[in-house]
């Protein structure tokens, strides 16, 4: 069963509890109380999977309320990220629209997400990435989105180096910098530079990223992400003249 039908099919609202679970709960018709958890305090992976995948639904709705309008690109850049199945198109349709029609901010889904990957980061850098192509879609950024994302990221408690990545990677050839994409100085050390790059490898390998949570879905974004983080370290490599 692809994770679509897990987070529509009713349980999964009730393994998730808090407002991304109250979502689900509301689209398949339950009231969703509490969250289950395994014995350690942390979710379950498959219930992880799903949060991180309702709450890129839900951030992703709310910040199309950012700047006024939805286009046409931004719902195609979706389905795209996604990648949805035809018969499911029409049940997230459904998520989409009832975080829209809610009251509330998009604060409590970011916070909720959050607190389930404060120990990933890298997840969490991986779904404001996602946010980044949908906010693109259209050919560009616009400051208001700039801002929702911005407030998305400090909510979410990632560095400010990882911000820089991920907006770096994503406003376009002339605006990325090698350097805020590899999360150094222009003056760090080749070392330091060598350091970083490994790092980041290990961080956001696809295989890793979903084994922490990050669900199959996302794994052409995780590879893109390492492609441009590539590019940035050859390009200061060049630019530096080491090997």
């Amino acid at each position: 069963m692809s994770i679509w039908g897990k987070i529509l099919g009713g349980a999964a609202g009730f393994a998730l509890g808090g407002p991304l679970g109250a979502l689900i709960g509301a689209v398949a018709g339950h009231a969703v109380d509490k969250m289950r958890e395994t014995g350690d305090g942390e979710p379950a992976d498959a219930t992880k999977r799903i949060a991180f995948t309702i709450a890129v639904i839900a951030l992703g709705a709310k910040m199309a309320k950012a700047d006024g309008q939805v286009t046409r690109d931004e719902i195609d850049a979706f389905k795209r990220v996604f990648r949805i199945p035809p018969e499911e198109v029409q049940n997230v349709g459904r998520v989409f629209d009832q975080v829209r029609q809610d009251a509330r901010g998009f604060e409590p889904y970011a916070r909720q997400v959050a607190r389930m990957f404060a120990n990933n980061p890298a997840v969490l850098e991986e779904l404001l990435d996602g946010l980044f192509h949908i906010a693109r879609a259209d050919g560009e950024v616009s400051a208001d989105e700039l801002a929702y994302l911005r407030q998305v990221s400090e909510i979410f408690g990632l560095e400010s180096t990882r911000w820089e990545r991920v907006r770096a990677g994503n406003m376009g050839p002339g605006q990325s910098d090698p350097y805020g994409i590899l999360g150094v100085a222009r003056d760090a050390a080749e070392s330091e530079i060598k350091a970083a790059y490994r790092k980041l490898v290990r961080e956001n390998h696809p295989d890793r990223l979903v084994a922490q949570g990050m669900p199959q879905e996302f794994i052409d974004l995780a590879n893109e992400k390492l492609a441009t983080i590539n590019i940035a370290y050859d390009n200061v490599q060049k630019s530096r003249g080491f090997s």
